[in-house]
Parts: structure tokens; sequence; C-alpha cells
């Protein structure tokens, strides 16, 4: 069945904007396409104001914000699900005992598209380097092919991922950035990536339906926990990465030895794909990192502060840390939404680098304070928001030190989202 077919004339319940509108894109594609839309969002109607003035009447069956009724979505053909709304919502399970499909627009995506080769990046952290790397690498490489097309699935981006489906064609390369959380969907649907790429230690469930004929990209501490897990266990092909490999004549423009690990994975890919190393040097020479990760934004009297909003695992909050820190002159700025992940890494080694924590609020935030507060060697500050620990980080920091604001959980309260938050941050710095 082709995508017009499966969508012409369906109803479709979508469920949220996404955090920044990135859902926009899919939903004009859905009217496009000819389905019936009613559209829901927890926020309140002036704060997704600016989503729907950039949406056109027609095609639209109901707008509903602030409270979702779960009766309502019972007369739908599908949900779609934004990114950032579990499948385990409350207001679901109606639909779920009716027997009503619910699908992410990613995981929809690979249900709808002709044999393609598909490239997942996955780990607890590095994902969107990684992926942003190897994005630039194929398109500069790919760019003496007429028919070669290539894809980025990323929830992240505002370009969608159903809106794909109009120009993709079989044989096309889709690199797709898989989130933790949608991780066990794509493993429920047994969309396997033919080429595997772990930036981390993250679920390996991924693996499990890979082939003889496909490849595993990882350093050496992901492999060698590949080999002792018993039960994803993979026949592919595996690669494995080392920093070291990177050559040191190259003028690299991201620093830290994660970021050269980062470019080892990013170059091997490439290499499955007959795309010369010369021009992922020229990518590599030329990218300046992404915005919110471990990203100068201003110097205040001899203070520097670096906006990391993008971290939400101890793995990340610690690598940003190995990286900037010198005699341990970091104040860091930490806190935020629990998010499942093992903290003891981070506290274990953190007096190393830090002089002062900053602890924000947020349900994460309390499982570690007593923790934090045990450090006898570490200045420990609690404040009530963001602007006030930037205010607090000046206060605490001396000519030479640097403010680190990589908060290690997800956002939580006014800020909805990663971004949000960091844009947040880098007003306030600005402020000073």
């Amino acid at each position: 069945m082709s995508y017009k077919d499966y969508f012409k004339g369906k109803k479709i319940a979508v469920i949220g904007f996404g955090p920044h509108g990135e859902m926009l894109a899919d939903i004009k594609f859905l009217l496009k396409s000819k389905s019936l839309i009613s559209l829901y969002d927890m926020r309140s109607e002036e704060r997704v104001r600016k989503y729907t003035l950039a949406l056109p009447i027609a095609g639209i069956d109901k707008f509903s914000f602030a409270k979702i009724n779960d009766d309502d979505l019972l007369s739908a053909d599908l949900i779609i699900l934004a990114s950032d709304i579990s499948k385990k919502s409350n207001f679901l399970k109606k639909a779920v005992s009716a027997g009503i499909e619910i699908e992410y627009a990613d995981t929809l995506f690979f249900k709808l598209t002709p044999p393609i080769t598909l490239i997942g990046v996955i780990g607890s952290c590095g994902k969107s380097t990684v992926s942003h790397l190897i994005y630039s690498m194929l398109k500069k490489g790919f760019a003496e092919y007429d028919h070669q097309g290539l894809f980025f699935i990323d929830p992240d981006s505002v370009s969608g991922a159903l809106n794909n489906l109009r120009k993709i064609k079989k044989g096309d390369v889709v690199l797709a950035r898989i989130p933790e959380h949608l991780s066990e969907h794509y493993h429920k649907l047994r969309i396997s990536p033919h080429v595997v790429v772990i930036t981390s230690l993250t679920s390996f469930s991924l693996l499990a339906f890979q082939t003889y004929n496909n490849f595993i990209v990882a350093p050496d501490k992901v492999i060698d926990a590949i080999k002792k897990d018993s039960v994803n266990s993979s026949k592919a092909k595996i690669l494995r990465t080392r920093a070291g490999s990177v050559s040191t004549t190259w003028n690299i423009g991201i620093k830290g030895v994660h970021n050269l690990e980062n470019a080892a994975l990013a170059l091997q890919t490439i290499e499955l794909f007959k795309v010369p190393q010369d021009i992922g040097r020229e990518v590599l020479e030329d990218f300046e990192g992404l915005r919110g990760h471990i990203e100068f934004v201003k110097k205040v009297s001899g203070i520097e502060f670096y906006n990391d909003t993008a971290s939400i695992t101890a793995i990340s909050t610690l690598a940003a840390l190995r990286l900037l820190s010198h005699d341990k002159n970091i104040i860091l700025i930490l806190g935020g939404a629990y998010t499942g992940h093992d903290y003891d890494e981070l506290i274990q080694n953190i007096s190393r680098y830090v002089s002062t924590i900053i602890l924000l609020p947020g349900s994460g935030s309390l499982g570690l304070r007593n923790k934090i507060e045990e450090l006898s060697d570490i200045n420990f500050v609690q404040v009530l928001h963001l602007e006030d620990a930037v205010e607090k980080a000046k206060e605490c920091a001396k000519k030479g030190d640097k403010v680190l604001f990589s908060p290690g959980f997800e956002a939580v309260g006014v800020d909805v989202s990663r971004k949000e938050r960091g844009e947040r941050f880098v007003r306030a710095v600005r402020g000073l």
C-alpha cells in the first residue's frame, strides 16, 4: 500500500506539536494527504498559538488544548504522538484497549517507506554530534551521484519524518538518530538498522534482528559490553573505533577525547559507503559543534560560561567536565527531572573537576541532593530557578573559572524542552 492510500480519508489524532513545533511539517503533510486531523496538546491554547496559526484550517476537524479527553480519541483510526509523549500516558489507555493504532511519526515513517538502507545512531550520549557529522559527510560524498537520496530522521528536527515520504525512493539511505525512549518502539516493530552506530553504553535491543550483512560501528568499551550481552546478541559484522585513529595532523574544530571518538565513529561509518576520508576531514575541520553541546556563550569578568543543556545523563556531564576542567576550576549548574540513569560514577568523580555545585529543582535533583551534600570538598548551593543559578555561579566564581550548565537531567517546570532551558541560560548569561 502506498502512503497516499494509507493516509487518504483516515481520521488521525495528532497528540503534541512537539516542544518547538517539530510536528508541524508532518501535520501539513497529513493534511495534503487528505487525512482528517484532530490536534491535541497538553499546553494551553496561548502557548501553542504560534503553531496553530501556521496551519491551514481545511482538513482540521478539532483543536483541543490543556487537557485531553480520552473518549475523544476513540473515534480515531490512527493516533500519532509527538516524540515527547509517552505511549503509557493515562489518556491513551482506552484507545489501547480499543485496539486503535498508536504510532510515533518516526516509526510510522519506516513502516511506510520503500526498501532503504538504514543507519541508526544510538547511545546514552553523543548521538546528535555523531549523527550530524555522518549526515554532513554522506551529503558531501553523495553530491556527485544524481540518483542517490539521503534523508535524516531526527525527532528534534522541524523538517518532520512522514514529510520525507513524498520524495524517498527505493535504495535511498536514511540516517536516524534514535533516542533511548524510542529504541524500544523500533525494536517492537522489528525496525533493524543495516548499520548501527553506537556512541556510548545503552540498550542493545536494536541489534537483535541484524543479519550477517549488517554492521555495528562502536568504540572498544561498547563492543566489549555487546560481547558480554547474552540477551541481545547480533550476527552483524563488528567494526571497532578508537579516538587515536583520527589523524593528529587534522585541524579538527571540536576539541576533547570524546569528540575524537565521535569523529572516529563518523569516519568509519562513511567508509562503508565508499565516501573518501578527505571528505570526512573537510567536514571535521569545518564543524564547530552543535548549539547547546558544551557551547561557549560569553566571558564575564574573566569567567567563561558554557551551555551544555543537551546533557541529560551523568555520562555526558562527566565528559563535559573532563573536557573543560583544570585544577577544579568548574562551577557546575546541575539538576532537573528524573531520567532513570545511574549517577554513581558522576558523584564518585565530580570532586576532581568541580569546586561548586549549584543544584536546580526537579525530581532528579531530589534523588541526588543527599549524595552531593556528603561531598566535603565541594561548595554546595541550591537555587529555585536557572536565572538565580547564573547569578550565584558568578558570585562563586573567580577569574579563570568556568561556569558549566550541564544539567545531566531532563528539562522540568517552565522549560518544555532542553533547547528552551538552554536559551534561558544563554539569555541570563548575556544579561550579566
